[in-house]
């Protein structure tokens, strides 16, 4: 459960202490709840143009991030399904090396992790605008550590197996491809930068895809059930790549993680669940499939 794409380009226990997404405090104002109480039904010019504003600053966020990458995966999809092989023949390889040269692939690597994460320093930058205490806002503090990793291996747990069974069974029925979750060449830090793929995945798709996403549609007065539809059709399109199955499971996870954070307001647990996730997958993959006869 990933983000790389294969192009080069780029409802659970007590209510928290911090708003979130429907939690506003006095100094967040929800779309149910102006700034300022209008004398006219109408909205005024100004209130028009900032939501223009705000729908151009989503598109641009997701334009330089997880939209790009959906865009390509669609494509990529397009092309599997033209190669006049079954998609369950072909191959979606994730985090490979881009260097045969150990030490210029390891920089390829961090470079790369770098360079992923600035859409999300970008997403914080542009709420914190209107919330000073953007990390607050979205539940990344560290405030209650302990249940935000209890709340994260649940979650893992909930989602990973029954991922894992519907990766079999698309496999099986010829919609998914075969997906190699990592394919760097050995060396003394493959592990570790898979490790950091993993956490790079978590941040970069809970922060925008979660956090900036659904806080900025609510914003924009979407009502609930469209916040997190759109949320779980983003998480599921820059799957694509992978076949038909990876994008279901990918897209009901994500309503299961922005319904989440919709009634939780902490963006933190989630981040600990998908960084579980990867990290299986991807040091579980490393370590095991030559002894499973996987590659």
């Amino acid at each position: 459960m990933d983000d790389d794409s294969p192009p080069p380009s780029p409802a659970h226990g007590s209510a928290p202490d911090q708003p979130g997404p429907d939690r506003f405090g006095p100094d967040q104002p929800g779309p149910d709840q102006p700034e300022a109480e209008q004398t006219d039904a109408n909205p005024s010019v100004a209130e028009v143009a900032d939501h223009r504003r705000l729908g151009s600053e989503v598109l641009i966020v997701l334009g330089l991030s997880l939209g790009q990458s959906g865009v390509y995966a669609a494509i990529s999809l397009a092309a599997k399904l033209t190669a006049g092989r079954p998609l369950a023949e072909q191959t979606a390889t994730l985090n490979a090396s881009q260097s045969p040269r150990p030490y210029l692939d390891l920089t390829y690597q961090l470079v790369g992790i770098g360079f992923t994460l600035v859409p999300v320093a970008l997403a914080l930058w542009l709420l914190s605008a209107n919330t000073p205490d953007v990390v607050r806002l979205l539940g990344l503090n560290r405030h209650r550590p302990l249940r935000d990793v209890v709340h994260g291996l649940g979650l893992a747990a909930l989602i990973g197996l029954p991922g894992l069974a519907l990766y079999f069974i698309g496999h099986a029925l010829g919609i998914t491809a075969n997906i190699v979750p990592a394919a760097l060449n050995p060396a003394w830090w493959t592990v570790p930068v898979l490790i950091l793929q993993a956490v790079k995945n978590a941040v970069l798709e809970e922060v925008i895809v979660v956090g900036y996403l659904l806080t900025r549609l609510k914003r924009l007065g979407w009502s609930a059930p469209a916040i997190v539809g759109a949320s779980a059709v983003l998480r599921g399109s820059y799957h694509l790549y992978q076949g038909f199955g990876p994008f279901v499971g990918n897209a009901i996870m994500g309503v299961i993680f922005a319904e989440w954070f919709r009634r939780g307001g902490r963006v933190l647990p989630l981040i600990v669940a998908h960084t579980v996730l990867d990290v299986v997958s991807f040091v579980g993959y490393d370590l095991f499939a030559g002894a499973l006869g996987l590659k």
